[in-house]
């Protein structure tokens, strides 16, 4: 689940899964139907921006670790910023690794194999 309120970074990140191997990419321009979606129906990988309206990355990755069926889902936070605070808090929130923007596609599948292994 690609998780990114602009169209041309969810487009972006879905083509590079889908390049990587990945079969059914779903994306959500919105955080608060994103949380709803990975509730109804699992996924594997949540790649989710931090800046947002309404929620912002952290709050998804919180609330996605407080549910017990899908706390344990893999979570990586893209964000265009590298600030400190930002970085300290998703990892006190247990995400699974981070990505600066802008990136390019390597440097996400690197983020991706840290977490599941070589893809192929």
């Amino acid at each position: 689940m690609v998780v990114d309120d602009q169209a041309s970074m969810r487009a972006m990140i879905r083509r590079a899964l889908q390049d990587f191997g990945f079969k059914d990419v779903r994306d959500k321009a919105d955080p608060v139907e994103a949380l709803s979606a990975v509730k109804s129906d699992r996924v594997h990988l949540i790649i989710s921006d931090y800046n947002m309206p309404e929620m912002d990355g952290l709050q998804l990755l919180e609330e996605v670790r407080k549910d017990p069926v899908i706390g344990k889902t893999v979570f990586i936070m893209l964000t265009g910023s590298s600030d400190r605070e930002i970085v300290q808090r998703a990892a006190a929130l247990g995400v699974n690794n981070y990505v600066v923007k802008p990136f390019a596609p390597a440097a996400l599948k690197e983020k991706i194999e840290r977490v599941f292994g070589e893809l192929t």
